[in-house]
């Protein structure tokens, strides 16, 4: 049984006490994660040090503005400061002297796992950001990896759906999305987007190595369920802050989103499933120089998903209740209530974290706001060989088991 497939079994893996293996002192594959902290990125963090992950043992370069809170780690991270192959890197990579003076040095990177975003207030901004931010990390490791053998650039859903529409942009609204479902040989829209950018940086800065040398993969989830407290687009986090609060309160767990969410099907990608999609993408050479979509390979309704948080924090449901004036929205009913986190935080002894760093009430209102019912197809993915899964349900209460291990909500 292939590893991503045993991966689709559990949502989460551990590492065995006593395991050597990842502690060797040289190390076949040298992974640089880019947005380590992310909530993707931290679930490659999790994943690549492991003994059974392909290509192994691996050595892990983190790269982030900030480190990792120690309280947000994994155990196998904690033990990274006591031996385990992870180092993390401080870097602001949109900063091109930073990155290159932080990043060139690391000489021995076989694997570039690129999987960062920076938030701006306009579309045409981010668009820019963001390439440059690819664009100051490869210029940086391309020419002082000499052993570097591949790319992967996680993107997403808007690909297929218009610059930004995820995060409710305007400037979104006025470009037609594909027809869905969404299929990798979709043409891009006519419009900026973020993403292509991210593309055509990618294969410029490879175009300057020799032919062939780097290969690269592309990797587009949907909206992804996974554990980075921090992450500003991290939607459970958000959902869990939302429901305390309504629990705190004695309030219903009322629903905020459209009635496409709620009543439509919806897809998600389990951060797990994206890091393993994208080691496999790496290591498997049946992978190379393909874009793959990256869902958990099942559909849902918001609408059950919704009495499954509410059965988490043990409040009623108010469902939807239709457009006009009754439709709500998120950032309104949780506007002011930064004393109210203050206070479930130091009730239930939470690790310290303000509103504002565990909920992003902006996105949420987007993501569960959608008009229409989008889904992808996985058909590519699964006959190049990746055939991981997630039940998106058991993935939605795994990691709302894991914030509240962690102590992040109560």
């Amino acid at each position: 049984m292939s590893w991503w497939w045993a991966g689709a079994i559990s949502a989460g893996r551990k590492l065995a006490a006593g395991e050597d293996s990842v502690r060797a002192s040289r190390y076949p594959s040298v992974a640089l994660v880019v947005g380590a902290t992310g909530i993707v990125g931290s679930s490659l963090y999790d994943i690549l040090p492991l003994s059974d992950t392909p290509g192994g043992p691996w050595k892990v370069y983190g790269v982030s503005r900030r480190p990792p809170r120690q309280c947000f780690l994994s155990p196998n991270l904690v033990d990274a400061v006591a031996g385990l192959p992870v180092e993390h890197v401080a870097c602001d990579i949109a900063d091109p002297a930073d990155a290159l003076a932080k990043l060139s040095r690391l000489t021995d990177v076989t694997h570039v796992f690129y999987a960062a975003f920076s938030r701006c207030s306009t579309a045409a901004e981010t668009c820019t950001v963001n390439a440059s931010m690819l664009r100051n990390v490869l210029a940086a490791v391309l020419p002082a990896a000499v052993n570097l053998q591949h790319v992967c650039l996680q993107t997403g859903r808007d690909h297929y759906l218009g610059p930004l529409r995820s995060t409710g942009a305007a400037e979104a609204m006025s470009v037609e999305p594909h027809d869905p479902p969404f299929r990798e040989d979709m043409p891009r829209l006519l419009a900026r987007n973020f993403y292509y950018d991210l593309e055509d940086v990618l294969f410029d800065e490879l175009s300057k190595r020799e032919s062939g040398s780097v290969s690269w993969s592309i990797h587009r989830p949907t909206t992804v369920f996974g554990f980075s407290p921090c992450s500003s687009m991290n939607l459970i986090a958000t959902l869990c802050v939302y429901a305390a609060i309504c629990h705190k309160e004695g309030a219903p767990l009322r629903w905020f989103g459209g009635r496409a969410a709620w009543e439509g099907f919806s897809d998600a990608s389990d951060a797990d499933l994206v890091a393993e999609q994208q080691i496999w993408a790496a290591v498997d050479p049946y992978s190379k120089n393909e874009a793959f979509n990256c869902s958990n390979g099942d559909a849902f309704k918001w609408k059950h998903l919704w009495e499954v948080l509410a059965e988490q924090f043990g409040v009623p449901v108010v469902g939807y209740q239709g457009e006009g004036g009754n439709r709500l929205e998120l950032k309104d009913l949780m506007q002011g209530k930064e004393a109210v986190w203050e206070e479930i935080v130091r009730e239930n002894e939470l690790v310290p974290t303000t509103l504002e760093e565990v909920a992003n009430w902006a996105y949420a209102d987007a993501v569960l706001g959608v008009e229409l019912e989008h889904l992808d197809n996985m058909n590519k993915s699964k006959e190049h060989g990746f055939l991981g899964f997630r039940n998106s349900v058991n993935s939605f209460n795994a990691w709302i088991d894991k914030l509240k291990a962690y102590k992040i909500v109560p």
